[in-house]
């Protein structure tokens, strides 16, 4: 079984814009997310949680310092390397992001598809399979206008799993959702991904989940503050 970190992080620097507008947004990041841990990263609005999400996640480029993903440095990796490597992971944002045109299992189709490339018979039963996991088997054919918010939300957690990744990257998956929806939406995560063997970092502003965390890191101003098991 592979023990190497599923992300190591070491000096990151990251900025935004040009000459006299430019404004760095993080500063000198340290980071080891290990294999199969649940990781919640916190911080105010403007802290550099989901700047660093995206470098991660291989949505920006690396500028300054070392960055590791699955054993790859991301440093000087050009847009094919960025995008290979992002169809091993798994996204989950605010906004469900779902099509509204499509069902619940074309759009968990689409996310197979991009992920392993299969044929439209084998993406249907991962998205039957995957949707199944996450409690919605009776809503398979439903299009998002149908579903609650909690749904829609479980439809893009059934999406982000479906190609199997090896890490999950979750940007504020509960904001929108009620105390009871955003707790179903962490259990389905810690359930599936300890089955999985998955890493998950989740960025968040809602102190309702913290309990469910491995580790909660808190990031100010571009710097890791905290760091608590």
């Amino acid at each position: 079984m592979d023990t190497e970190p599923v992300v190591e992080i070491e000096g990151l620097n990251h900025w935004f814009g040009e000459g006299s507008a430019r404004k760095q947004a993080l500063f000198d990041i340290d980071l080891i997310l290990e294999r199969g841990s649940f990781t919640v990263l916190m911080g105010p609005s403007g802290s550099g949680k989901t700047t660093l999400l995206t470098l991660i996640g291989c949505l920006r480029s690396v500028q300054n310092g070392t960055l590791r993903l699955l054993g790859q440095n991301l440093n000087g990796a050009d847009e094919a390397l960025l995008t290979a490597m992002r169809r091993k992971l798994g996204f989950i944002f605010q906004a469900h992001n779902l099509h509204e045109s499509l069902t619940s299992r074309q759009n968990v189709m689409i996310g197979a598809k991009v992920h392993s490339g299969v044929a439209d018979s084998m993406a249907d039963s991962a998205a039957k399979h995957v949707l199944g996991l996450v409690g919605l088997a009776d809503r398979v054919d439903y299009l998002p206008a149908n579903l609650s918010g909690g749904q829609k939300q479980r439809v893009a957690v059934a999406r982000a799993l479906v190609g199997n990744p090896e890490l999950l990257l979750a940007d504020e998956p509960t904001a929108a959702l009620d105390k009871d929806s955003a707790s179903e939406v962490i259990d389905l995560l810690k359930r599936i991904g300890a089955s999985r063997g998955m890493t998950t970092l989740l960025v968040t502003h809602d102190s309702r989940i913290l309990d469910r965390a491995d580790r909660i890191l808190t990031l100010e101003d571009g710097r890791i503050v905290a760091d608590k098991p």
